[in-house]
């Protein structure tokens, strides 16, 4: 209390003066009807742009609360809908019965920690074991294919990032059911290479590339990407298509694991299978 009195004496001239103006703008806006109205709108239009400001900030501040919310409704309606599930089908002459039983279950998580620029890529996400996380698993964003589940922790999970030389996807064009093989080349990260398709096929620029469905991990149908340039070699039987990958990996976030509930029933019946 005694500082504030020290202050106010020290300075009590200049409080005065600032006192005195602040009354003689009081009166000047009070009485006279054109700097009323200037003062009315100018204060109406700082109001509205520090609302305008406040506002662009808590949207911003609810942006990541607004995705995870978004990601948890998309990771359900994935365990939903009937492509995480098979048909059982039972005919016996005049009586048909069928059933759906679950076979993929998505699995909600983000990235930690991500690489685009090496020859072989990984990303870190932040779930693991305890979140029913194993090894080969596939995993894929709201935008398609992002990768395989290489090792797990009880917490954390490495993934092979399809942006790693070493792994290859069975892919096939959408609208001609033709599959082949498709890897990363380890040139650009928006592009990857799909080769072994039969030179006789008709690809058009465009045209959606997607999971075959040809293994245990991908269910058929995730979004690759799309072509973006057709290359035929004289004296081939084959040609390579260049695909232009709908996941964009330098803003990767959001991901979903996929885990094959009948992933090991149908590893353990094709073991048996003696290939000559």
């Amino acid at each position: 209390m005694k500082s504030l009195l020290n202050f106010i004496i020290k300075f009590h001239n200049f409080i005065l003066f600032i006192l005195l103006e602040c009354f003689s703008l009081f009166l000047l806006i009070q009485y006279n009807d054109y700097h009323r109205t200037s003062f009315i709108n100018s204060s109406a239009n700082f109001s509205g742009k520090l609302y305008s400001s406040l506002h662009s900030v808590t949207q911003y501040l609810d942006l990541k609360t607004a995705n995870d919310e978004l990601m948890k409704t998309l990771t359900v309606n994935r365990n939903n809908t009937t492509d995480s599930y098979i048909h059982n089908t039972v005919s016996i002459i005049d009586i048909y019965d069928s059933i759906y039983i679950q076979k993929f279950q998505f699995i909600q998580g983000r990235v930690i920690n991500n690489s685009i620029n090496k020859q072989n890529n990984y990303l870190t996400l932040n779930i693991g074991k305890h979140s029913g996380v194993q090894k080969e698993m596939a995993v894929v964003s709201p935008a398609g294919v992002v990768g395989v589940i290489k090792d797990v922790s009880n917490n954390f999970s490495s993934v092979i990032s399809l942006l790693n030389r070493n792994l290859r996807v069975s892919a096939m064009i959408k609208r001609s059911g033709y599959f082949g093989s498709l890897y990363w080349d380890g040139k650009d990260y928006r592009f990857a290479k799909l080769t072994d398709l039969p030179n006789h096929i008709v690809v058009n620029i465009g045209d959606t590339i997607i999971t075959s469905g040809y293994s245990a991990m991908f269910p058929k149908g995730e979004i690759i990407g799309t072509v973006d340039k057709i290359e035929n070699k004289k004296g081939s039987d084959f040609m390579t298509v260049t695909v232009r990958l709908s996941v964009d990996f330098k803003k990767l976030d959001h991901v979903m694991v996929i885990k094959n509930l009948l992933r090991e029933e149908q590893l353990q019946l094709e073991s048996n299978i003696d290939y000559d």
